[in-house]
């Protein structure tokens, strides 16, 4: 490591941005608004840096890294359970928001990372398709709160609440269409990637938005993304089962639904299957290597700007 090197950690809250520039063991208190990130910026001019880690907060701190990525510096986008046992696996027990900032820069430090690349087209998609995952969750959750009222004004007040949802998520998928539409870029994407059976227009905009990666790394590292790669779990004599873990939960849940389409109309996914349940794989087995195919099929199809062959795949 060099020894100029600086390393920032960035802890964000509702209202503040509590920031260690190592090195010079700088703190800065600042406000998470525009104004406080276009300060942090102004500050970490003055510096050669290497990485800034932000932690993700559910929004708050989405401010910052956008100041931050559209100003050229390295930042990135941390997972906060990797960051609190990277701390208490160094000893570091207590936790306040000085020391989360100093554990974040010396996280960055310490563990490779990737950088934040701005686009706003996918953060514009990505919020749409937030939004719209979270009104079919209220939807589900409604219906079934219906399912158990006894008193007719109860089941009135669910009937109208769940006619409000179902517009306003039909209003979502219009302005994601037409969103998708505008961008020739994204449009292409999309058209490739609804061309493979089982991808509708929710799983192909949520990989648009959420998986920016797809097309540009190995169908391993994009399984890994998702959470649908297999990890070992053996030590010594001892060979355990191997299992899936971590991931992006609102990927990989899009990706099941295709998957279990697919399993039915998509033939080279069909023949998987088969194959498969002939060999006495589970059925969670089957459906978990399905998404992992269907992934490597679309990663293909936009690495290589090319277009859905059944036969070849």
């Amino acid at each position: 490591m060099p020894q100029d090197a600086v390393f920032v950690g960035v802890d964000v809250s509702k209202d503040r941005l509590d920031v260690l520039i190592a090195g010079p063991g700088e703190r800065l208190a600042l406000s998470n608004d525009p104004a406080g990130a276009h300060q942090l910026v102004e500050r970490l001019a003055g510096f050669d840096v290497s990485a800034i880690g932000v932690e993700a907060t559910g929004g708050y701190e989405r401010a910052v890294v956008e100041a931050l990525a559209a100003a050229g510096l390295p930042v990135r986008r941390l997972d906060p359970r990797k960051v609190r046992c990277f701390a208490e696996a160094s000893g570091t027990l207590a936790k306040n928001d000085h020391i989360d900032a100093r554990v974040i820069a010396a996280f960055v430090a310490a563990l490779p990372g990737r950088t934040v690349e701005p686009d706003p087209a996918a953060e514009a998609l990505a919020e749409l398709v937030d939004t719209r995952r979270q009104l079919r969750e209220d939807q589900v959750r409604l219906t079934n709160q219906a399912g158990h009222a006894r008193d007719p004004m109860l089941r009135r007040m669910a009937a109208r609440r769940l006619a409000r949802l179902k517009a306003d998520v039909l209003l979502i998928e219009k302005r994601l269409a037409e969103r998708v539409a505008a961008d020739p870029a994204l449009a292409e994407r999309d058209r490739r990637l609804r061309s493979v059976p089982g991808v509708g227009p929710v799983c192909s905009w949520t990989l648009l938005a959420r998986l920016p990666e797809l097309g540009q790394l190995s169908h391993r590292q994009i399984a890994a993304l998702v959470g649908v790669a297999p990890y070992d779990h053996d030590s010594g004599r001892m060979k355990g089962r191997r299992a899936i873990r971590g991931g992006r939960a609102c990927v990989r849940n899009a990706a099941y639904m295709a998957a279990l389409t697919g399993a039915r109309c998509n033939p080279a996914l069909v023949a998987m299957r088969q194959r498969l349940e002939t060999a006495g794989k589970p059925a969670k087995v089957i459906l978990t290597a399905l998404m992992r195919k269907l992934l490597t099929f679309l990663n293909a199809i936009l690495r290589d700007s090319s277009e859905w062959r059944p036969a070849a795949a």
